[in-house]
């Protein structure tokens, strides 16, 4: 019985260090550590002693878990662990793609990717036909993504 017990917190106590050292090898110790817990309930107490021990292992798992995800966040070591804000922010591929046939001049050299202007406004641009140098006259043919796509004017 001390064994299965022993057992079982080696696993509980594993399991709850995995999320410090992430990427599953404390996981499948813990595993390890409660199916061998379970094996030796059934082993020893027949049918009975192992259908409790596997009870015992879920809801020891099940409280584990929530420890780890409702109340680790809140604490001051867990807000360390987990993101408390969201990024926020807005796509310029939109606008790109109503920048078709537009003209514009570069504003770095493109080889093939740099910056371009159109109408004040600064793009992100790539040029199909390799590198082209500051202060060249380019025609928007396309967006890709996040950048606009062009070629040299003639």
């Amino acid at each position: 019985m001390t064994l299965i017990a022993t057992l079982f917190i080696i696993g509980a106590i594993f399991l709850g260090l995995e999320i410090f050292l992430p990427g599953g090898i404390l996981g499948v110790f813990a595993g390890v550590a409660l199916v061998g817990g379970i094996v030796l309930a059934f082993m020893d107490y027949s049918v009975m002693g192992g259908g409790v021990a596997i009870a015992v292992a879920l809801v020891l798992v099940g409280l584990v878990l929530y420890i780890e995800i409702a109340i680790l966040p809140k604490t001051a070591m867990g807000k360390r662990f987990f993101l408390q804000s969201a990024i926020s922010g807005t796509s310029s591929a939109a606008p790109a793609i109503d920048l078709n046939g537009k003209s514009g001049v570069t504003s770095t050299v493109l080889a093939p990717s740099g910056y371009i202007a159109i109408d004040g406004q600064r793009y992100e641009a790539y040029s199909r036909r390799g590198l082209l140098e500051k202060g060249v006259a380019v025609k928007v043919v396309g967006a890709d993504n996040f950048r606009l796509i062009v070629t040299p004017e003639n």
